[in-house]
């Protein structure tokens, strides 16, 4: 019998991969990154087929990769992990620089980024693996630690999206308990809580394109608690 707890005992980072130019581009969040040979510097990140940002990656030829910090703000992780692209521009209103290929970077709550030309991309199944060669590398905020998906989940309280390669069924993660009358719903990007008792409205009610009011993830995002 598998103990899904063990999975998060493997260490990852956070990062928003993006792809595409200053015309039309997308982004995800990611914590599977990680550095393959050294000359040349070669990394790999994984997407899943279904999303968005695939095709991007694979039109363009090229992707960049933003580390971002402890403190990178809610509204970050809902926008690029729980949002598609397909239904509005990322990258509205945030700090965007287009690198050496014309590719997007996101600045915002980042303490460095890398630039890649796709070299190669293998079949993993639901994912797509995407190998890159570094062609730039730059540190924007030197005085901020770079968080971790450990730090994700176990200080901001955060799920992984359902496309993540580490996505768990949230049901096998938290048992739900007897309640009163009045029930309360965590969002899973922010931890931000639904209370029907403050909020006079029942969740399931809610119109079903209801958002967290702090980071913008959807209905579907919240767990009871």
């Amino acid at each position: 019998m598998i103990n899904f707890e063990a999975l998060f005992k493997v260490s990852y980072g956070l990062y928003i991969i993006c792809s595409g130019d200053q015309n039309n581009g997308n982004g995800y969040i990611a914590n599977t990154f990680f550095q393959l040979t050294s000359e040349p510097a070669k990394f790999a990140t994984s997407c899943n087929k279904d999303n968005y940002s695939s095709a991007f990656i694979e039109e363009n030829k090229h992707f960049s990769v933003s580390v971002l910090h402890q403190q990178t703000a809610p509204e970050l992780f809902g926008r690029f992990g729980y949002k598609s692209g397909r239904d509005g521009d990322k990258f509205s209103g945030l700090d965007i620089k287009y690198g050496i290929t014309n590719t997007p970077i996101v600045l915002n709550d980042s303490v460095a980024y890398f630039e890649f030309k796709l070299v190669d991309k293998i079949d993993v199944g639901t994912h797509w693996l995407f190998i890159g060669e570094l062609v730039d590398a730059q540190i924007i905020k030197s005085d901020f630690e770079p968080i971790t998906y450990e730090y994700y989940r176990s200080i901001k309280k955060g799920i992984a999206p359902k496309n993540a390669p580490t996505y768990i069924d949230k049901s096998k993660l938290e048992k739900k308990v007897p309640s009163g009358d009045n029930k309360k719903f965590k969002c899973v990007v922010c931890n931000h809580i639904y209370d029907e008792g403050k909020e006079k409205v029942k969740f399931n009610d809610l119109d079903k394109h209801y958002e967290c009011p702090i980071c913008g993830a959807e209905k579907e995002d919240f767990i009871e608690i």
